[in-house]
């Protein structure tokens, strides 16, 4: 058990059409938080799946109970950051940690990256697909060639400090991730990575933890040409700017 036992992580877990997946992510994240010991809330923020991912939401809110599961759904679609903006007003933990709610980010994690910041004080710790242990499953060739060719550009141009820069499994100080969630500009995919450059950038410690990253079991993934374009230009835009 923590020696910090006043320590609470919120769990931010946006969702878009992820009713298959849900029970399974929260299941999980249960099982290994409940087995550490530590104290924690999952904060579910659905914007609007025409799926039925709320009504299952609902579902398991009576499970688990109402001190566990939050549920702060929105009226639309509005993107990550704004999600994780919105989970964070209506967080009570002094921890927060962000993760996909696809079952490619594994639960079992969690309390390494845990133990991990308890150790070193860091203020972000970041799972990498890119560093010892860690690696992709289910990823086809073009798809690993484009991720390690968009975290090689962006190694290049930016020398961030951190291996994995695209991935979103992390750990925030909560006052370090409303400093930083406010000094982003980027959307969508390339949010992930402007985080941990601006990190570094404001002086912010950030440890890594090596994760196995399986790709989406249920629906559809959400990476496509535009989002390639849109990363090159952001990329860009933040070489200039930082």
């Amino acid at each position: 058990m923590s020696s910090d036992d006043a320590d609470k992580y919120s769990i931010l877990l946006p969702t878009y059409n992820e009713k298959d997946n849900l029970p399974i992510i929260v299941w999980l994240i249960v099982k290994f938080m409940d087995e550490s010991g530590y104290d924690y809330e999952i904060i579910i923020i659905d914007d609007a799946s025409p799926d039925g991912t709320l009504q299952v939401a609902e579902k398991l809110q009576k499970i688990y109970g109402k001190e566990k599961i939050l549920l702060r759904p929105r009226e639309k679609k509005l993107g990550l950051g704004t999600a994780y903006l919105h989970g964070l007003k209506h967080s009570t933990g002094n921890f927060i940690l962000i993760m996909d709610a696809d079952l490619s980010h594994h639960p079992k994690f969690i309390p390494q990256m845990i133990a991990l910041r308890e150790s070193c004080d860091f203020d972000v710790v970041s799972g990498t697909r890119y560093k010892g242990s860690g690696g992709v499953y289910g990823w086809d060739f073009k798809r690993k060639l484009i991720s390690r060719g968009a975290n090689f550009l962006t190694q290049l141009l930016l020398r961030p400090g951190a291996s994995d820069l695209t991935g979103s499994f992390r750990l925030y100080k909560k006052d370090v991730l409303e400093k930083l969630v406010a000094s982003c500009v980027s959307k969508g995919y390339v949010f992930q990575m402007e985080m941990i450059v601006r990190a570094r950038q404001l002086g912010y410690s950030v440890g890594e933890v090596p994760i196995t990253f399986v790709d989406r079991v249920y629906g559809e993934s959400k990476l496509g040409g535009s989002e390639i374009f849109h990363f090159v230009k952001a990329l860009l835009y933040l070489f200039a700017t930082t």
